[in-house]
């Protein structure tokens, strides 16, 4: 087989807000912006990788959910536990700056790692945590 990763989803609960970081601190351009007010999908992505997307989107919309599950999945998101990203760069410490100096919230700083490699981490707006990972 020969498959490529073209697209991750995190949930978003205010495009505004996400698409601010993902575009303006993180630095992604933007592919798609389709829909209004809460219900957006927005498409983000390295411009040096034009076949590999982030769709930021509204979560539980699925009609098969529960409101139950709804209700879950919108606590989970409160406390960040819902969803995550793992991103790598060669310019950790560059990148942890830019970060930081946005209103993100910084959960771990640049750490070198017991299993071998050296990370950081941030929440976005919607609280998915977004670990980068130092490349070498």
């Amino acid at each position: 087989m020969n498959l490529t990763i073209h697209t991750a989803a995190l949930p978003h609960d205010d495009p505004e807000a996400s698409l601010a970081f993902w575009r303006d601190t993180i630095g992604f351009e933007v592919r798609a912006d389709v829909g209004q007010g809460s219900m957006r999908w927005i498409t983000v992505g390295p411009s040096d990788q034009p076949n590999t997307s982030i769709l930021l989107a509204p979560p539980a919309i699925d009609p098969g959910i529960t409101e139950d599950e709804r209700r879950t999945i919108t606590e989970m998101m409160a406390k960040g536990t819902y969803g995550w990203i793992l991103l790598a760069t060669k310019d950790l410490d560059g990148v942890f700056e830019r970060v930081q100096a946005s209103d993100a919230e910084v959960v771990q700083e640049p750490t070198e790692q017991p299993y071998g490699m050296r990370d950081c981490a941030f929440r976005d707006p919607a609280g998915n945590l977004v670990r980068i990972r130092e490349l070498t």
